[in-house]
């Protein structure tokens, strides 16, 4: 199993390979933002890899044209990905970075 640490909350969370970023927290009973449910569509769900971007898949084409989509070219550039779209495909660690993941019961 991979963890994935989420900031700033600062939890740690497993994942199984192939799952996404925003199901391991969302399993593990975490609130992860998205407007679409996970669909690759609306970005809101979009983190910062901070570290470990080799243990994610690479993004896909329809990743890159919603991101591009919604918050422009330049997005390609950084270290932005859609967690929904984002799955684990290494073992090593990762690190992201979400404001607005909630604790369970929050």
């Amino acid at each position: 199993m991979t963890r994935i640490r989420i900031l700033p909350l600062d939890v740690v969370v497993e994942a199984d390979r192939e799952e996404t970023v925003m199901a391991a927290a969302q399993r593990s009973g975490y609130y992860w933002p998205t407007t679409c449910g996970g669909e690759g569509r609306c970005t809101t769900c979009a983190c910062e890899v901070i570290e470990g971007s080799g243990s994610l898949t690479e993004m896909g084409r329809a990743e890159q044209k919603s991101l591009v989509y919604e918050r422009g070219e330049a997005v390609l550039q950084t270290s932005t990905r859609l967690a929904c779209q984002a799955r684990l495909a290494g073992e090593g660690d990762v690190v992201v970075r979400k404001p607005g993941v909630r604790r369970p019961n929050e």
